[in-house]
């Protein structure tokens, strides 16, 4: 192979074992997160876009190259056939033939699994933000529950003192304090039925997320499979050449 297509070779490995790493199911999006918070990958993030896009363009170039050449072997191969010319001369158009599809295959999935690792880094960190969310969300429900709970609690003890009392004066009193405690717990309760709401919300964005990531992954496992097939068809025919 010429250097550009040893290159992309290295490249789509790269990419396979990459995929593979982020698919880990014992790493977590959380931490996933971290690794990419830290100040090295901040940095990168600025270029990220514009590589991003570079190595688009190389691949579709590539690609297209690649598709040239398959077309051009190919019409050649079927002109040599028809022409009967010599088992060397053959031979030789198959060879170029099957590099040509070898070349089309490695720049099309470098330029698909390229577009894979984009978006499951964007679905890993959309995860992460939606599993924070979530446990951000959980807390202050259950600060909201336990403030209204204290309120409840203080309610009933005034309740209590305001029935051993007989003075009128203080019942209007207690009865005022009582009426601003309820609206107090009423305050508590609309609030904590806002947060559980957009508790909800954030547990169903997340399981969104979730079967947006499994549908990746198996689509990812099939694409695999196709792969080695491709692969093993390459092996064979590479045999079959050198026999």
């Amino acid at each position: 192979m010429t250097f550009q297509w040893t290159a992309v070779a290295a490249f789509l490995y790269g990419e396979v074992g990459v995929i593979l790493v982020l698919c880990l199911p014992f790493i977590s999006p959380l931490r996933w997160q971290k690794i990419f918070m830290i100040p090295l990958w901040s940095k990168m993030a600025v270029f990220w876009n514009k590589m991003f896009l570079t190595i688009i363009v190389l691949l579709i170039v590539l690609f297209l190259d690649a598709v040239r050449e398959v077309r051009k072997y190919s019409a050649i191969h079927v002109n040599e056939k028809v022409a009967n010319v010599n088992t060397n001369a053959f031979d030789h158009i198959q060879m170029k033939l099957f590099r040509s599809q070898r070349n089309l295959y490695l720049s099309g999935f470098s330029l698909f699994f390229w577009l894979v690792l984009r978006r499951t880094v964007t679905l890993l960190t959309q995860l992460a933000k939606g599993m924070t969310s979530h446990a951000a969300l959980e807390t202050q429900v259950n600060d909201a529950t336990e403030a209204a709970k204290k309120y409840m609690a203080e309610n009933e003890r005034l309740q209590e003192a305001l029935s051993a009392k007989g003075s009128s004066k203080r019942k209007e009193s207690a009865e005022a304090t009582d009426e601003k405690l309820k609206k107090e717990v009423e305050h508590l309760k609309a609030e904590l039925q806002k947060t559980s709401n957009a508790f909800h919300k954030a547990k169903n964005e997340v399981t969104a997320v979730k079967k947006q990531s499994e549908g990746l992954k198996r689509e990812y496992d099939n694409l695999m499979k196709e792969y080695e097939r491709l692969q093993g068809s390459l092996n064979e025919a590479e045999d079959k050449k050198d026999l």
